[in-house]
């Protein structure tokens, strides 16, 4: 039963990315024994981008993301950004340690959603933008 309810957040979370999901260019790398994924979304602008990657590519910087053990994950309300004027989105979420990638995105796309009540009617849901889990 508890793989069944993993499995419905996993479509869940999906689903909630809808159509900006599609085609979107994920950039891996490793640092400090951890795999980085930043999802390349267009509506990311480039200081966005410019900052998400320092993240996956710095030690120190990462570890404001990664957790002693699991899996983390940053999501964003597409209208917001990450970074919207050098500081973090209203609606912008980091969570850590769980299990699986899946728990880790469909948990972090919640908590940033919960955030943009009623803000956020008739626009898309958040989406992941970084995923941070052990190497391997």
């Amino acid at each position: 039963m508890r793989k069944l309810g993993l499995v419905m957040g996993l479509v869940l979370a999906l689903g909630a990315r809808g159509a900006l999901a599609q085609d979107v260019p994920v950039e891996v790398s490793k640092l400090a024994g951890q795999q980085i994924k930043l999802h390349v979304y267009p509506f990311l602008s480039e200081a966005d981008l410019t900052t998400l990657r320092f993240v996956a590519k710095n030690k120190e910087a990462l570890k404001l993301f990664i957790t002693a053990k699991g899996y983390s994950a940053l999501a964003v309300a597409p209208e917001e950004g990450f970074a919207p004027g050098g500081a973090p989105a209203p609606s912008a979420v980091a969570l850590g340690d769980f299990a699986d990638p899946a728990t880790a995105a469909a948990e972090v796309v919640k908590a940033c959603d919960a955030k943009r009540k009623g803000k956020a009617k008739g626009k898309p849901a958040c989406v992941v933008v970084l995923e941070v889990g052990p190497a391997g």
